[in-house]
């Protein structure tokens, strides 16, 4: 894994990294694995790998997440600059959903790590996790199948995931927006919208756009090519562009968000955006049947 050494993650933060991760064991199950025999399963000859993501490096690796590295690393760094607990900010987004899903899209999904909690939250739900990465999806085969849960994974990109109209109740989308052109996350809700049945819902965890803001220190701590696009744009006013409705951010932990968006009935005249707020009596008034009381 080839990685810029001019960065600050590689200057100071990456040695202590290494000193909480076992890399033995790490290249141990990287050496297990024949990572392209693996990818052909997942890679579809329709996918057309874009170029705002292949030609960057992301959180300094050349080549982002086209190769194996990136999959075997992801989980054992995530888990230390995901602040307070990557559990925790992965569980703002689970407790976020006001619905009752049928069907749940987990877009950009990595290694799996919010897809394999949202299918263990919703075990009755089809989960579908989709990423670009065919070795990503590979690591995440493998976590699923280590904790006996069934999901299928996909090979594709958010923005033409080429699935059908109105067949998901829940979309949803952890640290992805940050590493996408500010376009294409509005190409992604858009996409979203049009996945989601009357009343379903969408849920973008990301990082906090105020803080980036105001802390412009912290979008150098790792190579991140569109991390000050997405600091100045608004998730909020992305998801209104895109037809949603009943949008709303809350702050978790100040360095995180999670943003929910509702796919309205009536779509025909879509309002401009208007910061309004959510709950669970208002969503199930929509008269979606992908509402319903919590269990």
């Amino acid at each position: 894994m080839t990685v810029r050494q001019d960065t600050i993650w590689e200057r100071f933060l990456s040695p202590i990294v290494r000193l909480l991760i076992d890399e033995d064991g790490l290249q141990r199950y990287a050496d297990s694995i024949d990572w392209e025999k693996e990818c052909d399963r997942f890679q579809r000859d329709d996918v057309i790998i874009p170029a705002y993501y292949s030609s960057q490096n992301f959180h300094g690796v050349t080549g982002g997440y086209l190769n194996s590295s990136a999959a075997v690393t992801y989980d054992p760094i995530t888990q230390y600059v995901l602040p307070p607990n990557e559990s925790i900010v992965r569980q703002a987004l689970i407790d976020a959903v006001k619905v009752k899903p049928r069907r749940i899209l987990d877009l950009g999904c990595g290694t799996g790590s919010t897809t394999l909690m949202l299918k263990q939250a919703f075990p009755q739900a089809e989960v579908i996790g989709l990423d670009l990465s065919p070795y990503m999806l590979v690591r995440a085969e493998d976590k699923a199948r280590n904790a006996d849960l069934d999901i299928v994974w996909r090979h594709g990109n958010a923005e033409k995931t080429g699935l059908s109209d109105a067949t998901f109740d829940l979309v949803t989308a952890s640290l992805l927006f940050h590493e996408t052109p500010d376009a294409v996350s509005l190409a992604i809700l858009r996409e979203s919208f049009r996945l989601l049945v009357t009343g379903g819902q969408v849920l973008i965890l990301d990082g906090n756009q105020k803080t980036l803001r105001q802390l412009e220190w912290l979008n150098d701590v790792f190579e991140e090519p569109y991390i000050r696009e997405y600091a100045a744009s608004s998730i909020d006013a992305n998801m209104g562009g895109a037809g949603f409705e009943a949008v709303r951010s809350q702050d978790v932990w100040w360095i995180h968000q999670v943003t929910s968006g509702v796919k309205p009935i009536k779509t025909e005249n879509i309002r401009h955006y208007t910061p309004t707020s959510i709950d669970n009596n208002d969503l199930e008034g929509l008269g979606s049947p992908a509402f319903g009381i919590m269990a």
